[in-house]
């Protein structure tokens, strides 16, 4: 039997009386992976976050635990529980029978994403009758599935592939046209580059909310990791922070999400719509008193901006 229909996130988006707090999970690789994340996640209910996301493997990759993983989300009461969807690998047929499935079980919030090109690939290659775009991907959606409220991801430093930031705000316009509700920015660690942003995308017409995206660091080595995947960049104060701590995880630990708790309290003053956080799975990072005491202030602020 079908579970009973989520709400939109859109919808909570348009009627929040405070700025929205979302985490978001990955699918770990076996059966003990998820019976960990299972445990990391029912510790989240502390949180009570308004809604979660799941990201999606290419290539069948994790395609399969990312529902899993959603279906289990689902029994946690952590809000609605939107999977990502992306273009790689799939045809349109791959696409329609992993939306029809989605809607057939309830869901109704989808995160499409263009996705980034398999690993050893140079370049994103559209699969055979595949999808090029993820404006493509909404229209896709919206179109079958004209229920699902469709997120898309947005990028205060550009996109890696965006010739300059105009061209990254006009693809972002047209995932928007496509019937986008909401938008997600990939993570930042300087709040000056997401108010920028923010103001660049209203400026460019574009009136849909926009969630800010934060990935609390632990360590120089992590950040520095991630920093290779993505268009990021890491202040010279952060920076210095973690590296004193050295070796020391506590102290890296504590750093780190020092500095992301005094990004949401800067936030919460700016009238952001919502922070959506990378938590990679870890309980731990939400939970730590820095970081559940700023989220605590955020839902306090009201309002909620755009």
């Amino acid at each position: 039997m079908a579970a009973s229909p989520d709400p939109s996130i859109g919808g909570l988006l348009a009627r929040r009386q405070r700025p929205l707090v979302s985490l978001e999970f990955f699918p770990p690789k076996d059966e003990k992976g998820l019976r960990n994340l299972t445990r990391q996640a029912e510790a989240l209910q502390a949180i009570h976050p308004d809604f979660v996301t799941v990201t999606y493997g290419a290539g069948g990759s994790t395609r399969t635990r990312t529902l899993a993983v959603c279906e289990m989300l689902r029994t946690l009461d952590l809000g609605p529980v939107m999977p990502h969807l992306t273009c790689v690998g799939s045809s349109r047929d791959d696409l329609a029978r992993v939306t029809d499935e989605l809607a057939g079980r309830g869901y109704r919030n989808i995160m499409a994403l263009r996705g980034d090109p398999p690993r050893g690939a140079t370049a994103f290659t559209p699969a055979p009758d595949g999808l090029a775009y993820a404006s493509e991907l909404v229209a896709f959606i919206r179109d079958r599935h004209p229920e699902i409220c469709c997120g898309v991801a947005g990028y205060p430093e550009v996109h890696p592939e965006a010739a300059d930031g105009p061209t990254d705000l006009r693809h972002l316009a047209a995932k928007v046209r496509a019937g986008a509700a909401f938008v997600t920015t990939q993570l930042f660690y300087d709040n000056r580059l997401f108010l920028a942003y923010r103001e660049a995308v209203r400026a460019a017409g574009i009136e849909v909310p926009v969630l800010a995206g934060l990935l609390p660091a632990t360590s120089l080595a992590q950040v520095e990791r991630i920093m290779g995947f993505c268009r990021a960049s890491l202040p010279s104060p952060l920076r210095a922070r973690l590296a004193d701590a050295g070796s020391d995880a506590e102290a890296g630990e504590a750093a780190g999400l020092g500095w992301a708790a005094d990004q949401i309290r800067d936030l919460a003053g700016r009238g952001v719509a919502g922070v959506h956080l990378y938590i990679l799975n870890r309980s731990r990072t939400v939970l730590a008193p820095a970081l559940a005491d700023a989220l605590a202030e955020l839902r306090a602020a009201g309002g909620g901006g755009p």
